[in-house]
């Protein structure tokens, strides 16, 4: 296994590492959108990524680089739907079995994309029962290697390859806005705009609900939480990562909360201005622009669109 020390020379293997199987996603921006921020935005489409989010570029980065020899016996990961069903794909790619531990309530879509890429499920209660002694349990019994969802090398870098691409293509940007579950993403995303760009300002948004890295940033050390209630269900981590939160103390400049109210909003905004489906946990970072929570003078921001993945039922609803 590596160090724990991620560099943008980590980011760019990754990039070359899964280039056969994760997309390069469009930016895109809107004027309307534009208008009610205040700011030119510039979205990173990740739904619109292999399995609907950015998490392919994370799980593929793991399962390519793990030893030949201990490929074959799978690889089992945890998961409430993302993750799962890019480690499901990754898993396919690679020809090799995998096995997902799956909340009892994860989304139809999720489930329904994880099992169609012929991974078993393993359910749990999210509110009783421990993901990860579930998981370090089977991948003991079977000798399967576990794939973290974001606390790891080998995931955070294969994240920020989402923002090496937003920058590359739109280079000038101000400022960087990530959503963060455990903090994979914006720990990646920020290593990268760091090094292409550093003087670029990094955002990390989580819902009120789900205020885990907020409540630790102004605690100084990991606060844990009670298992989140957000609809925000990609980012219910109940503690940021012990791998994770030095990286993004280090290059966030702050983070910040968007409510309930404000992500339905703007997963309705993407929807009917940008004509985009866009989940709930994918909409926060957009949330946090569209209700101007941003430092004022900030003019151009790139905003990552984590995923996309959402049942038709609680789209109707949002």
């Amino acid at each position: 296994m590596p160090g724990t020390e991620i560099t943008f020379d980590d980011i760019r293997a990754a990039a070359e590492r899964i280039r056969p199987i994760a997309k390069r996603t469009p930016v895109m921006s809107s004027a309307s959108f534009d208008a009610e921020s205040g700011a030119s935005v510039f979205f990173k489409c990740e739904n619109f990524q292999k399995g609907g989010a950015f998490k392919i570029r994370g799980a593929s980065n793991f399962i390519f680089s793990i030893p030949k020899d201990r490929l074959g016996k799978g690889v089992v990961a945890h998961s409430s739907g993302n993750h799962a069903q890019a480690v499901a794909i990754a898993a396919q790619f690679a020809g090799i079995p995998a096995t997902l531990v799956m909340p009892e309530d994860a989304p139809r879509s999720k489930l329904e994309g994880t099992r169609a890429r012929g991974a078993k499920i393993v359910h749990y209660d999210r509110f009783k029962g421990n993901r990860e002694e579930i998981s370090a349990k089977i991948a003991q019994e079977t000798g399967a290697t576990l794939v973290p969802p974001y606390d790891h090398p080998w995931t955070i870098a294969g994240q920020g390859t989402a923002a090496k691409e937003l920058i590359e293509e739109v280079p000038d940007l101000d400022a960087l806005v990530v959503c963060v579950g455990g903090g994979g993403l914006c720990s990646g995303s920020s290593i990268a705009a760091h090094h292409l760009r550093p003087h670029m300002r990094v955002f990390g948004i989580e819902p009120e609900l789900g205020n885990d890295t907020y409540l630790s940033f102004a605690a100084g050390e990991r606060v844990k939480i009670d298992t989140p209630q957000t609809i925000a269900d990609g980012l219910r981590s109940a503690s940021p990562g012990e791998l994770t939160f030095p990286i993004l103390r280090k290059h966030v400049e702050q983070m910040l909360v968007v409510s309930e109210d404000e992500i339905r909003a703007a997963v309705k905004f993407l929807m009917l201005r940008l004509k985009i489906v866009v989940e709930p946990s994918g909409a926060v970072s957009a949330a946090a622009v569209l209700f101007r929570k941003l430092p004022a003078g900030i003019r151009r921001v790139g905003v990552i669109l984590s995923g996309g993945n959402v049942d038709y039922e609680q789209l109707a609803n949002l």
